[in-house]
């Protein structure tokens, strides 16, 4: 099915027959999720939130507005009392997509610096994911799964491994907020968005934290990102 999450009748018609539910929430604002968690309270599934791995439990605020976002969907989610199951990714693999045009035009990947993060191959989570929807429940426990790669890595690190996996020597080149700012709008992402990432790459702290809950899930170790850079090569001309 095709439909908006913001709509609750949309919703409503999804869950229909549904048992357990994947959830990904797209906004940078909890607050137009409420009509959503009122129908999956209505319809009882079991609930699966994809969250991030950055959200500090002890902190009254988030460092940054993605974070934040997703420590208030996980708080809405937990007091309207669903049988709630969540999973805290760390940075995607994925996100090295956003580079294929610049790798496109050279050997320079510009762009804002990020806090060193166990970087994890979105694979893993989709593995993760599928493992804990077909769990029982009462199995897995009630604190958050946190899904992390093997190894601790830079924007430099990333860019380097890739570089391998083309066999091409790249390079990082960190740029000032303001000047990835104006890079961002002129490429005509949102200005919320843009705000939002902006903000993770100046205030988002550096996490030397790596977990085996991917292995714990699915029964294999984390895969690495050279790994997931080999096989996604092609992608990068």
């Amino acid at each position: 099915m095709v439909g908006d999450l913001t709509d609750a009748a949309a919703v409503r018609a999804a869950l229909v027959g549904i048992d357990a539910v994947f959830l990904i929430w797209p906004l940078l604002d909890a607050a137009p999720a409420h009509d959503l968690v009122a129908e999956l309270v209505a319809a009882a599934p079991r609930v699966v939130y994809l969250s991030s791995t950055a959200i500090d439990d002890e902190a009254a605020n988030q460092s940054d507005p993605i974070v934040q976002v997703h420590a208030d969907m996980e708080a809405l989610l937990r007091n309207a009392g669903l049988r709630l199951l969540v999973l805290r990714s760390d940075t995607l693999a994925s996100n090295a997509r956003g580079w294929a045009s610049q790798l496109r035009a050279g050997d320079v990947v510009s762009g804002p610096d990020m806090a060193r993060t166990a970087v994890v191959d979105e694979r893993d989570v989709a593995g993760a994911a599928v493992a804990v929807l077909l769990a029982e429940h009462d199995q897995l426990g009630h604190e958050p799964h946190l899904l992390t790669g093997p190894e601790v890595l830079s924007r430099t690190d990333q860019v380097a491994l890739l570089g391998a996996a083309l066999r091409r020597r790249l390079r990082f080149q960190a740029v000032t907020a303001d000047l990835a700012r104006s890079r961002m709008l002129a490429d005509g992402r949102p200005e919320r968005l843009v705000e939002a990432l902006v903000a993770a790459s100046m205030r988002r702290p550096e996490s030397h934290r790596t977990t085996d809950h991917v292995e714990r899930l699915t029964g294999r170790p984390a895969g690495t990102f050279a790994r997931w850079a080999i096989d996604h090569a092609a992608e990068f001309g």
